[in-house]
């Protein structure tokens, strides 16, 4: 008898669905504070959530039986996966089951700001009829930017050019192929931010995406912009908005998630009338949320009585009798895709992931492919991005992934060469095993070099000329920022070197730039591998 503890409101549906298995005894037990959530998982072999409860470090040390946390909905930030993965719990959750109801609400939201639709009802509700205060705008004809083109944004813009809007779409992962079939048009963010007069995001919260809609990025808008964020709270600087709307900049705004949520009682932008505002409620439709109780409830009976896993957001495709010998090859991997994720300009097309030496002998390779993609996608789209998602979430933005097979070992047992395409070139990075668990960056764009993938990291490429990295040294020594390693990698004297800096802490936008103006250097990026 397997025990299923639905911790969260879900359809009902879905519950009976589960009490119609024989083999499966449940309980809806909705809003338990943490400690009492703790005393009773012990219990239980799965768990439901959607996004109120947070399944903490504590709360799974605590679950002696549980083997599978499902998540009704897409986004898993609420669930430690770390500490799932650690105790062998798979994580699962349900993307796209509330697509079409997230794309639906910012489109709506972005009518009834344009048509200040709220504001005149709140009026008649009042006795009033004030006509001539609540002259809206039409948005056939207009440019519509669409920051993050994944799933949710790639609906919202068929949505919008069906009601004959002009679609612009900023995606790091969006290839100009992808963008073609889609028939919206590709370009910077800067370009977007110029030319838009409505802006809705739909990216995910990251380090990259953190207060990406910021001061800066307001006075590049059009005068009398619209923005729409129904994504997550952060991705738009709540202050930058509040002071663009009170001059006029932005005339007007819809929200639906905020920073803090719920946002405080004196939440500034909730008093402007420009403003309109739901509380979370993108995926709040029956039909979605029939959709993904269902879903969810499918999942989890198939994993218990079956074994059969489906939107794991933890698992690789690994035999267990592999992963011992599979996992430093996937740290390495997956660190190899991020830090050439992050050292890449331009737009990405293709990924080529080139295996050579032993790593070809146990058949372990296609999972490192997929490890690779992951730690590819996930410094700008977050960590949703994982081992099991990310094929779908690279096809779905046009990038072409390929695996090869190669006798060029470099010298090495083993090497891992990954080769990022895009519209302004070729990046590519190489790394393999030191003593078999030790791993090292050992190529970057041809030139030799050995690095540890790990924590933040200073790449720069600079003429090789006395004094260069003297100069960077006494800048990151007056910032406070120490460094913990140094690999340099030249293939002439006096041309073009490369090197990596291994550093104790991040280090700050304005030190970034005095390094980038000093003599010689070409290019320097802060590589965050933590």
């Amino acid at each position: 008898m397997f025990k299923v503890l639905v911790g969260d409101k879900i359809a009902e549906s879905g519950v009976k669905i589960l009490k119609m298995e024989s083999d499966m005894g449940v309980d809806v037990k909705v809003g338990l504070p943490p400690h009492e959530l703790r005393e009773i998982i012990g219990e239980y072999d799965a768990l439901i959530v959607r996004s109120a409860t947070t399944v903490t470090r504590e709360i799974i040390e605590a679950a002696a039986r549980l083997k599978v946390i499902g998540r009704a909905g897409t986004g898993v930030d609420n669930i430690d996966l770390e500490a799932a993965t650690e105790k062998g719990i798979v994580v699962m959750n349900t993307p796209g089951g509330n697509t079409v109801a997230a794309a639906e609400h910012a489109v709506s939201m972005m009518l009834s700001m344009a048509r200040k639709i709220p504001q005149a009802c709140s009026s008649m509700k009042e006795g009033k009829w004030e006509k001539k205060k609540f002259m809206g705008v039409e948005i056939h004809g207009k440019s519509l930017g669409i920051v993050g083109v994944g799933r949710i944004g790639s609906l919202v813009a068929k949505m919008a050019l069906g009601m004959g809007m002009k679609v612009l779409a900023s995606d790091p992962y969006l290839s100009a192929k992808a963008a073609k079939e889609m028939g919206v048009t590709l370009t910077d963010m800067d370009t977007l931010l110029e030319e838009a007069d409505f802006i809705s995001v739909h990216a995910p919260l990251t380090q990259e995406t953190r207060n990406m809609i910021s001061k800066k990025a307001f006075k590049r808008m059009k005068e009398g912009v619209m923005m729409v964020n129904c994504a997550r709270g952060g991705i738009v600087d709540e202050g930058a908005l509040y002071e663009a709307i009170t001059i006029g900049k932005v005339a007007g705004a819809a929200l639906d998630v905020y920073a803090h949520e719920p946002p405080p009682p004196d939440y500034k932008l909730l008093k402007l009338d420009e403003v309109i505002c739901t509380p979370h409620l993108g995926a709040s439709t029956r039909e979605a949320q029939e959709v993904v109780a269902i879903a969810i409830v499918q999942q989890i009976i198939d994993y218990l009585k079956q074994g059969v896993v489906r939107n794991a957001v933890n698992v690789p495709s690994i035999k267990p009798e592999l992963m011992p010998k599979a996992e430093p090859y996937i740290y390495l991997t997956e660190k190899l895709g991020s830090f050439i994720a992050q050292i890449f300009e331009g737009r990405m097309e293709g990924l080529v992931v080139e295996y050579a030496g032993e790593v070809l002998e146990e058949g372990i390779y296609p999972a490192l492919t997929l490890a690779a993609l992951a730690g590819l996608l996930r410094p700008i789209l977050g960590n949703g991005v994982n081992m099991v998602n990310a094929p779908v979430i690279a096809k779905q933005r046009g990038i072409k992934v390929v695996e090869s097979k190669s006798e060029q070992s470099e010298g090495y047992i083993s090497l891992i060469r990954l080769r990022l395409r895009g519209d302004k070139g070729e990046t590519s990075a190489s790394g393999t095993l030191i003593k078999s668990d030790a791993p090292r960056i050992v190529m970057v764009n041809g030139y030799h070099i050995e690095a540890e993938p790990q924590g933040y990291m200073l790449f720069f490429t600079n003429y090789d000329r006395p004094g260069v990295i003297g100069r960077i040294g006494t800048i990151l020594g007056e910032a406070g920022v120490n460094i913990a390693g140094m690999r340099l990698g030249r293939v002439e004297p006096g041309e073009l070197a490369i090197a990596i800096l291994n550093v104790d802490s991040p280090i700050p936008e304005e030190i970034m730039e005095k390094v980038r103006v000093l003599p010689n250097i070409t290019y320097a990026k802060l590589v965050d591998l933590s």
